[in-house]
């Protein structure tokens, strides 16, 4: 005889639904999602109305999603389930450089670009970043790839404004050279909000939050043996440091921006002096370390 569907009987009755799933992971997330979810409903207990706007709510964050902007992984990041995520496939060994979100701009590839070379087709790029890419060992990674993208002075990405932004703007693939050092020439970018003119913006303002991240450069550090890394530079003197709105930051990525008098160390850069000067190593862990942590 059947079960009437009830507070009571409606848990077990939808996770026996999926008895038959083949897939045995497949089975164990629905499980999980259907104890946790009825659990949240019975918490909560929504109204019906309150119900349906939560279905109007998703409903609206798939339709702004699109080939440029991705709505259901901008509220995943504003609930933090996006580092989550990161943080939970990236268990590192001590001394490896921390990873964080990849971020929606990493859009197009990076263009191969010589180590020194000005990433930044607008704008005044006085300042450098270098750096050495390291294992745990600290001994340095030859040849390592360094992969480089950024917002500019104003906060834009170029595929935010193509109109006023030239392609591959503020990227560059840059490969180490024999010591791992890497370095190249750019702009400080400056903090700037997520987009905030759909439905994830709303509940933002709906929730007295803002939508601010602080000023960072995004980097993508690999090596043959080696599991790659994709972090962020942060700047130390950005406002959101404390409050970023996809909770990204981690103390050992913020980096401060030195003033350089060294005419001589100008001329090698290719800058005027004095110059802005940011120092960012990247620490990897070899794979059988990885794979030794994660088990």
């Amino acid at each position: 005889m059947a079960t009437d569907f009830s507070e009571t009987t409606a848990t077990e009755a939808v996770v026996q639904s999926f008895s038959g799933t083949r897939d045995e992971r497949l089975r164990q997330i629905l499980t999980s999602l259907t104890v946790h979810l009825h659990d949240f409903v019975r918490d909560i207990e929504p109204t019906q109305r309150e119900w349906e706007q939560s279905i109007e709510f998703l409903t609206e964050v798939g339709h702004m999603c699109d080939n440029v902007r991705q709505e259901f992984i901008l509220l995943s990041d504003v609930l933090g389930v996006s580092m989550l995520v990161d943080a939970i496939n990236n268990r590192k060994p001590v001394g490896a450089t921390e990873s964080t979100v990849l971020g929606p701009f990493h859009m197009v590839d990076s263009p191969e670009s010589e180590l020194g070379a000005n990433i930044a087709l607008t704008g005044d790029a006085t300042c450098v970043v270098r750096g050495t890419v390291r294992s745990v060992d600290s001994s340095a990674v030859p040849g390592a790839v360094v992969d480089v993208w950024q917002a500019d002075e104003a906060g834009y990405y170029d595929v935010q404004q193509p109109d006023l932004i030239p392609d591959r703007n503020l990227r560059g693939l840059f490969t180490a050279d024999g010591e791992g050092q890497f370095w190249f020439r750019t702009v400080i970018p400056k903090f700037y909000p997520i987009p905030a003119d759909g439905p994830v913006g709303r509940l933002l303002s709906a929730s007295g939050r803002h939508p601010y991240r602080p000023a960072h450069i995004h980097f993508i550090g690999g090596a043959e043996g080696y599991s790659p890394v994709t972090t962020h530079l942060f700047i130390e003197s950005s406002p959101y440091l404390d409050d970023d709105t996809v909770f990204g930051v981690k103390k050992s990525l913020v980096r401060p921006v030195l003033q350089v008098d060294d005419p001589e160390l100008a001329e090698r850069y290719g800058v005027p002096n004095p110059f802005d000067l940011i120092e960012f190593d990247i620490v990897l862990d070899a794979i059988a370390e990885s794979a030794e942590v994660g088990a």
